[in-house]
């Protein structure tokens, strides 16, 4: 029997299926049998109290491993557990060793076999030491054993996934990895499978087996030890869009390949199996939405010294190889491709065709376009030759229409009428398998993929500079200025990757003479205009919806490698927002941002770039000058009045630059605002800020870690009198009761501050010290919120007392705070009093219940002043609105806007509110989002939307909540009523932040 057969573990297995009785008289007849066979006797003790987990370990310690399974063997025999003896004997005969040694000799075959990297011949066929404990850990067994796992493998094509999936499948048949966990691994490749017939998961499975005959009955009745890996899920044709009803639970039922692996995903189907699924990144949503996924794991494809070996083995010359490893080395952009096997290779052969002619390669490597470009051309250039042949040309100027034609349609394999309506003819298929370009795919004949989606993104680009969109025989493909606005929108097209990059960067000077060394002719300039036009429109009309990204059309802008056109182009500009995650998104943001001098805002956030520095690191050289570039644009661009930074990890070094130029005479922010940043070195220097800048207005930290000192220091300089700031927030700043007092001492003596957002701070017992200050008659604060403060009913005797003397304060935001029905009664005497200026109040999730609307609803009545009332997320009920709406249809209440959101309210109310709708003459915003309004309420509300006195001017309901007579008619009362409006999006100034 094979050592994974032999273990502790797999003796648990068979442990788990006796019953706690069962259990129980094993463990007895295991303590006769050891004095009956004269054998070492374990110490009855530590049998008696043993788990099942326990006992395995106890027989395998004290016995041979032969000698413990012939123990459990009788054991089972003796107890008449025929069927455990049955499934014992069964794997004896070797089921499991058979089908690894064929799972072995298989994927041996697969690693082996002839791929365009090669990768086979510079790489061992073993997972890393890494990652194979990562993945064993990620199956690792629960305490009992059979908890079902589903990790999904996610990454770009190209990264290594099937390689993995290939290297983690042999190491499973040598019991290298998942020893003793999985009695069966089956490999499913979707792409092989999706043109099956209808089958069945046996037959699928049969076809994994050495020969026709598979043991399926043995095979799956022990689920729990089986791991299904599904390669290539995008593959998978309409993917998991199945009803429940259409999945089938038996393994003998033939059904399409979609719905047994859909089966399989979503646990209708061998539902304690394990699943290993591989999937391009385009997909995962679709898998969190209908598959429990235990774990996401991104494989890294090629790191640093994977690099440096792959060029030397490719090169074979060791200095030709450094030559070129160390000129990609220089580029972020080009070493970042490298880490994608595929894209190495296509990197390799570019610069090994260009050393062989014997031209400069810092040429090549100056943008990723020139890679690509000098890949294809050489391709498509007979060796020896000067330059192509007018076949190749065609060729070439074919290939390129059929990958527009997949780009817009969203196609990645073509079948052979797609390669003849774009020009391919039969008679050019051969040549262009020959070049690698285009591959065959899969098992069928007749279909065909680019060698890589950066390939067909190239083609794709290179189509716009040879032919009009015009003369495309696809009508979906679309024009120049459709395809860079598709490209710079941040929801663009899954598949566009490099697509604009490509098209840009083929529009360098040094990339149009290869185009006409090439094809012969000068090639058109117009979409050069047409990308300053599109960049000029985006800059006039700016991005209200927030849907450009900024970091593609820096990416567009950097691949044309043309300072004096860039210049041109980033000052079209007038905002910008973008995210850098790595250096090359550092570089190429520097690049564009340092010739910018007419942004007027800018939101930015830096990861896993700069990191915390000691003794042993710093940030390099080269990432310093890129940050001083991009932070230069405080002091160049004289019209910038915001800047955002948020979701930042900043060193000490890029810290200490940022702050240099926020202190800059030229920087002219009105406006800062730091979200989630962390910062290594003098905060002080952060506050030091106010002291040069009088132009600032609005500061705000949120979620952003300020100290004691930091707080104290930040006040000092607030009351700096040549300061300005008038709006500041410390959200979720990890204040604390004793930052109050610097915080009161603020509002003492700040005559300029007017906005004080201290919320998601705990800061309960520091409230009397922030009220007491508040008090003084001297005081400006008009808006003040605490909402998420952890304040109890008691904070409402010294907010009342705040109240009557305060005569600033007109906003007050205490929401999702404990302030229950006490608290608010408490807050209603002072709301009472008609000297209280108080204009707007929030009460959000306050627990306030339908008793507390009956003192709400006498200080509405008393209080001249107040405008603006949530409530909502308080479950007061049909009961509490109906004590509000008897003080709304007063006269002397001047309300204007009321939220109810999630109040527990039904169409019971609904009579109540439109008496206030009638009657109100100030009532201009009711919000009623999630309550449980049906048709009947609805009818009651839009009659008395259509009564003349109703001043109603927005309604909360969210329409699709409803039934298809309920919205159809809120969008009729809308349609009549064109100064009404319905949305669920009640967007007020009192919205909890």
């Amino acid at each position: 029997m094979a050592a994974s057969f032999f273990s502790d573990f797999g003796l648990m297995w068979y442990l788990e299926e006796l019953k706690k009785e069962e259990f129980r008289k094993f463990k007895e007849h295991l303590k006769q049998m050891t004095l009956h066979l004269e054998l070492k006797r374990i110490p009855w003790t530590e049998v008696k109290k043993a788990s099942r987990e326990e006992l395995a370990n106890l027989l395998i310690k004290h016995y041979e491993e032969q000698q413990a399974w012939n123990i459990t063997l009788r054991i089972f025999q003796k107890m008449d557990r025929k069927d455990l003896c049955m499934k014992v004997m069964r794997e004896r005969t070797g089921y499991t060793q058979t089908y690894q040694a064929h799972a072995k000799q298989k994927f041996s075959r697969l690693w082996s076999s002839k791929s365009v990297t090669e990768i086979h011949l510079y790489f061992q066929a073993e997972v890393r030491q890494e990652e194979c404990e990562h993945l064993d850990h990620l199956f690792a067994p629960t305490e009992t054993g059979k908890q079902p796992r589903t990790v999904v493998i996610q990454g770009p094509q190209g990264i290594g996934k099937t390689t993995l999936l290939i290297k983690l499948l042999m190491a499973w048949s040598d019991n290298k990895i998942f020893r003793d966990r999985f009695l069966y691994t089956f490999y499913f490749c979707c792409r092989e499978l999706r043109e099956l017939p209808a089958t069945s998961l046996a037959d699928l499975i049969s076809r994994e087996w050495p020969d026709p005959a598979a043991p399926i009955t043995e095979i799956v009745s022990q689920p729990e030890r089986l791991l299904f890996v599904i390669d290539s899920f995008e593959e998978l044709q309409g993917g998991l869009n199945e009803p429940d009803s259409a999945l089938c639970h038996d393994v003998m039922e033939k059904r399409p390949v979609q719905v047994l692996l859909s089966s399989l995903l979503r646990r209708k189907m061998l539902p304690e199996a394990s699943l290993l699924v591989a999937v391009q990144p385009v997909c995962p949503k679709e898998l969190r939405d209908r598959v429990a996924i235990s774990e996401i794991y991104e494989p890294r494809g090629f790191n640093e010294s994977d690099r440096l070996v792959y060029f030397c083995c490719f090169f074979k010359d060791p200095k030709r190889a450094l030559e070129a490893f160390n000129l990609v080395r220089e580029s972020e952009q080009l070493f970042s491709i490298c880490q994608i096997p595929l894209l190495c290779w296509i990197l390799c052969t570019s610069l090994k065709q260009e050393m062989q002619k014997g031209k400069d390669l810092t040429v090549t490597c100056q943008s990723t376009t020139s890679v690509y470009s000098s890949f294809i051309f050489n391709l498509f250039t007979p060796e020896g030759a000067e330059g192509p042949t007018p076949q190749s040309q065609c060729q070439l100027k074919a290939l390129c229409s059929l990958a527009a034609e997949g780009m817009w349609t969203d196609t990645f394999e073509f079948r052979e009428d797609d390669l003849r309506r774009n020009g391919v003819v039969d008679a050019d298929i051969p040549a262009l398998l020959g070049t690698k370009v285009l591959l065959k795919y899969g098992e069928r004949e007749s279909s065909y993929v680019f060698l890589h989606a950066c390939v067909q993104e190239f083609c794709a680009a290179l189509f716009y500079l040879l032919n009009s969109h015009l003369d495309h025989p696809h009508p979906a493909v679309r024009c120049v200025q459709e395809l860079l606005i598709a490209h710079f929108e941040k929801r663009r097209r899954a598949h566009w990757i490099f697509l604009g990059c490509f098209l840009t960067g083929l529009l360098n000077k040094q990339e149009q003479q290869k185009l006409d060394a090439f094809f012969g002719f000068q090639l058109s300039q117009e979409i050069k205009q047409q990308l300053h036009q599109c960049l000029k429109s985006l800059g006039e009309h700016g991005d209200p919806q927030g849907q450009v990204d900024s970091l593609a059309i820096f990416y567009c802008l950097f691949e044309m490698q043309d300072p004096a056109f860039v210049k041109q182009a980033v000052n079209l500009l007038h905002k910008a927002d973008f995210h850098i995650i790595d250096n090359a998104d550092l570089v190429v943001s520097a690049y564009c941002l340092k010739y910018c001098s007419s942004l007027r805002k800018l939101s930015f956030s830096v990861q896993n770039v700069f990191k915390k520095e000691d003794e042993h690191s710093s940030t390099s050289d080269y990432s310093l000058v890129c940050w001083h570039h991009i932070c230069s644009v405080l002091t160049t661009s004289g019209h910038l009045t915001e800047l955002q930074v948020q979701d930042s990890t900043l060193s000490e070094s890029t810290f200490v630059t940022w702050c240099n130029q926020l202190r800059h005479p030229s920087c002219r922010l009105q406006r800062l605002g730091i979200n989630n940043v962390s910062f290594s070195g003098p905060s002080g220097q952060l506050f030091e800020v106010l002291f040069y800048q009088p132009d600032l207005k609005y500061l705000s930290f949120t979620l952003t870690k300020l100290s004691r000192d930091d707080v104290r220091s930040l006040c000092d300089a607030l009351n700096y009198p040549a300061g300005n700031v008038k709006e500041l927030a410390l959200v979720n700043c990890f204040l604390s009761p004793i930052d109050c007092e610097v915080l009161a001492f603020l509002l003492t003596n700040n005559k300029k501050l007017t906005y004080l957002n201290v919320s998601c701070n705990h800061l309960d017992t520091g409230l009397p010290l922030l009220c007491e200050a508040l008090c003084n008659p001297d005081t400006v604060l008009v808006y003040l919120m605490l909402a998420y403060c952890h304040l109890s009913e008691q904070c409402c005797e010294y907010i009342s007392e705040m109240l009557l003397h305060n005569k600033s304060v007109r906003y007050l935001d205490l929401g999702a705070n404990v302030l229950k029905d006490e608290g608010l009664k408490t807050l209603c005497e002072a709301l009472k009093r008609p000297d209280c200026r108080l204009d707007s109040l929030c009460l959000v999730k306050c627990f306030i219940t339908a008793a507390g609307c009956e003192d709400l609803a006498s200080a509405l009545i008393s209080n001249q002043n107040l405008k603006i009332l949530q409530i909502g997320c308080n479950e007061i009920g049909d009961v509490g609105v109906k004590l509000l709406c008897g003080a709304l249809m007063r006269p002397d209440c001047h309300l204007e806007i009321l939220g109810l959101e999630e109040c527990g309210l039904t169409s019971t109310c609904c009579k109540d509110l439109a008496s206030v709708l009638t009657s109100s003459k100030t009532l201009q915003q009711l919000n009623l989002t999630l309550n449980a309004l049906d048709y009947a309420g609805v009818v009651v509300l839009c009659e008395a939307l259509r009564h003349p006195e109703c001043a109603l001017q927005v309604l909360g309901l969210r329409k699709t909540d409803f039934d298809e007579e309920t919205q159809a008619l809120l969008m009729a009362e809308e349609e009549r009523n064109p100064n009404l409006t319905i949305t669920d999006d009640c967007d007020t100034i009192t919205r909890v932040i």
